[in-house]
Formats: C-alpha cells, structure tokens, sequence
C-alpha cells in the first residue's frame, strides 16, 4: 500500500507539473501574439466590395489612420489605442463622434464595428447602429 501513495503522490506532481506548464506556454505564447499584432496593422485596408481604403500605421502603440480613398466622405480620425487583437479610434464624421472598434481576425482581415456614436439622432449613427465592416489588408507597409 505505501509503494502505492508514493506512486500515486508522484503521478499527482508529474500530473500538476505539467498543468503548469502548458498553462505557462499559453500565457506566453497569448503575450507574444499581443506583441506581435501591432505589426498586422500596418498598410493599406479596403472595406470588401467598396473602393472605400485607409492607411493604418502604428507608432509607438499609438493607431494613426488616414483617408486614402474615402469616397467624398469627410471625416476625421484621432490617433487609436491598440490592446492585443483589438483597436478602438474616435471618429468624427458629419458632425457626429464615435469609438470605431477594429478587431484582427488574421494578418490580413478585420472586423470594424461602430461602438459608441452621438447624438444619437445623426443619419450616420442611425446607419452605423448593428452594422459590421470587414476590412482586408490590400497593401502591406
């Protein structure tokens, strides 16, 4: 019986061992795919089917985004945060503000989705309520 918890007491170790490792490896890999997705964002992005294109770059974390084809569109962007996948910019458009949320899906693909917008009662609110973009890289930096 003793050789038995002994053996069951090393398994237990060996077992907890390893759970610490692959929890260890997944953290780390998690942080060096957050590190590494700033670069993704650097280009030339399309909205699928429109001409509609921006230029993304980023500089010391910092999203920077202007107009290359906005379609007689007028608006303005501040400079964006990123977190891992994820960026949000401040938008001015028509005399209406919002968040723009971009998510990366891969190296070459975003959803854009409209997070908050003011007022409220604006025709560009109105028509960016529930919607999504995909964006696709078409030119890399």
């Amino acid at each position: 019986m003793e050789n038995f918890l002994a053996w069951d007491s090393a398994l237990r170790k060996s077992i907890v061992r390893r759970i610490v490792a692959v929890i260890l490896f997944s953290y780390l890999l998690s942080a060096n795919a957050q590190e590494d997705s700033s670069a993704h964002w650097n280009g030339v992005w399309m909205i699928e089917d429109t001409l509609f294109s921006i230029a993304v770059r980023v500089e010391n974390d910092t999203l920077k985004v202007q107009a290359v084809e906005s379609l007689g569109f007028i608006w303005s962007a501040k400079n964006g945060k990123i977190e891992g996948r994820q960026a949000s910019i401040e938008v001015e458009f028509s005399g209406a503000t919002g968040t723009v949320q971009a998510e990366l899906i891969d190296s070459n693909t975003a959803i854009v989705i409209v997070t908050n917008c003011l007022p409220d009662f604006m025709m560009a609110c109105l028509l960016s309520k529930d919607r999504k973009a995909v964006f696709r890289k078409v030119k890399k930096d």
